[in-house]
Order: C-alpha cells, then structure tokens, then sequence
C-alpha cells in the first residue's frame, strides 16, 4: 500500500517494491512502474495502485461422487499480476489521492473468479469418480485438471492474473461417511493389534513355561549337587573320625608305652629306692643295736658300779634312796595332806632304824 504525505497544496506518493502505481491527470499517463516516488496534486491525480507480489487463496468447497456422497476439497491457489496495467483497466485498483485508501474490492472479484474457475473442473472430476476412488485417487487427477483449467481461462489472460500453481491439501467426506470407511481398517488394525496382543501373550506363556523348566532343572540340578555337597559331607566325617581314631589309637599306644616306661622306671625307682632304704634301715638297725648294745654295756657297767657303791652303804641310806627314787618315777601330785600320824610313825620308823 502506498504511503501518502501532504505538503501545502500537494501530495507525495511514495510507493512500495511490490506494488505496480499508475498516476494520471487529465486523461493522460503522468507515469507508472513498480516503486515509484512522485508528488502530485491531489485535485486533479488520478492512481491506481496494483500488487504484484505472490498472493495465497485457499478454496474450500463441496463436491459430490458417483455414488452420491458429499466430499470436502481443500485447495490452494497461488496467483499474481502479471500485467498491472491489464489488471488495472479491467478492476477497479484506484486509490483515494488524499489518504491513499483503496476505492474499490478488485482482489475479491479476482479471489471469486479463482474460485469459481477452480471449483468447475473439480466437481466435474469428482462426479466421475466413486467416492472410495475420490478419496484413494483423485487428488492428483483434481489438481491437475484445476491448474490446466486456470491455465487455459482467457479471461485471467485478459484481466492480468497469472496462476503460479494449484494444490489440492485434502479430500474428505462427511464426519460419519469417514468414520464409517475408517471402521474396516480400525477393524482391520484391531484385529491385527489382537492379534499381536495374543502373539504376545502366547510368547509371554512360551517364556514361562520355559523359565519355570529352567526354574525346575535348576531345582533339580541343585538338588542333586546338595545331594553330592552332603555324601561328600559324610565322606569327609568318616575320614576325619578313620583319622582322628587312628590319631587317638597312636596317641593311646605312645601313652600306653610313656606309661610302661614311667612305670618301669618307677618300678627300678622304687626297687632301687627299697633296697636302699632296706640297707640303710639294716645299716640303720646294727647301729641301734651297737649302740643299744653300747648303752646296755654301758648301763650294766653303771648299774654294777652303782650296785658296788651301794654295797658298802647302811641299810637305811639304801632305804632313803630307794624313796627317792621312787617318788622320782610317781605322778606329780597336786595337793598333799600330812597328819600327825604319818609324820610320827615315819620319824619313828626313820629314827628307830638308825644306828646308834
């Protein structure tokens, strides 16, 4: 869109790189070109603005098949102005010199000539055609009969518009008519899913049943090695109890031998030790009886001298000595009561014997 500025009595048009401008004055060309810049007056300028860039028009319309069934097409027109100048004697593009808006709605008329154009050979195609055909087949067939018949229209020759391509996005039928083609390839899709579903499971199965006889070999096995682990065990106690009762049979002899020797060497001990002290008890006993012999000597020496000294003493010493050496050999007596009597019998008795 053009940009427009005022200035006293005149304007300034200052154009865009996409947009064809034409300014006339009294009938005549002043100038045209894409990207100008001009001034001019307003009051007697006459513009016309035309886009010459690459414009979109998507088409959205219904068709009906062989069979009677209401599709949806969904297009995409790309078009431009090739000839400006056409395109500006055919359509109303002028623009208002003052503000520089646009006076008139020519990209709708061309937007509807495109539509219109587009829609004829697609209905014509699909009518043809079956509904499944239309929807498996037909987007290549529509979009090449709607880009031929734009190409060939000479009306957009005459009006300047050129079309760029045609593209056909989608062909849909109605919501429930989808749903209803769809449900055989959801059912068939199902079925396939069961089907992998039970594959699965029966796979799942396959898996257990061989891990629970991995499960039961291994069991097994581990029983049977539990079962060697244990007569091994066994094995292994007999030989340590074989060998541990010939150790205490060796240890028993080696005793049983260490106690013969200790006890012969005892017995050699002892004899020794009795024939020693046999002679040294006899050894022992001459020597008392020497030395009881000495004694006896000895004694019967004294006592014969005793008894030589005794034989020249009188009577009544020999008396007194007798008593004393009685009253030597009697028990110690603790208390001792003396009479007259006693005392007088014994003075008499001792003074009655004396000599006189």
């Amino acid at each position: 869109m053009a940009y427009i500025t005022s200035r006293f009595f005149l304007r300034h048009l200052r154009g865009a790189p996409t947009s064809w401008v034409r300014h006339q004055a009294k009938g005549k060309i002043k100038r045209e070109g894409v990207g100008l810049s001009f001034w001019y007056r307003p009051l007697v300028a006459v513009l016309s603005e035309v886009p010459v860039d690459d414009r979109e028009l998507p088409l959205l319309f219904h068709a009906r098949t062989s069979d009677f069934a209401d599709v949806t097409v969904q297009a995409t027109v790309t078009y431009r102005i090739a000839d400006p100048a056409a395109a500006a004697h055919r359509l109303d593009f002028s623009i208002d010199p003052r503000r520089g808006g646009p006076r008139g709605q020519p990209l709708d008329q061309i937007a509807t000539l495109l539509a219109e154009l587009a829609q004829q050979p697609a209905l014509d195609l699909l009518a043809r055609v079956p509904l499944t055909e239309a929807l498996t087949a037909s987007i290549s067939p529509v979009r090449d009969a709607v880009s031929a018949a734009l190409a060939a229209d000479p009306r957009l020759a005459e009006t300047g518009v050129a079309v760029v391509s045609a593209r056909v996005v989608a062909i849909r039928p109605e919501p429930e008519m989808e749903r209803a083609l769809q449900t055989p390839t959801r059912e068939a899709v199902q079925q396939e899913a069961d089907r992998a579903t039970y594959e699965r499971r029966a796979r799942a199965v396959e898996r257990e049943r061989a891990i629970a006889e991995n499960e039961l070999q291994n069991k097994i096995e581990l029983a049977r090695r539990e079962q060697q682990l244990v007569e091994q065990h066994g094995a292994n106690a007999r030989r340590k109890a074989e060998l541990d009762a010939a150790a205490d049979l060796v240890g028993t002899q080696g005793a049983a031998e260490r106690a013969r020797v200790a006890a012969a060497s005892a017995a050699e001990q002892v004899r020794v030790a009795a024939a020693a002290d046999a002679e040294a008890q006899r050894v022992k006993l001459e020597a008392q009886a020497a030395g009881r012999r000495a004694v006896g000597l000895a004694e019967a020496e004294a006592e014969a001298a005793k008894l030589a000294a005794y034989a020249d003493l009188p009577a009544g010493v020999l008396q007194a000595l007798a008593l004393k050496e009685l009253a030597g050999q009697l028990p110690s007596i603790g208390q001792l009561t003396v009479t007259p009597d006693v005392v007088t019998g014994l003075v008499t008795k001792l003074t009655g014997d004396a000599p006189r």
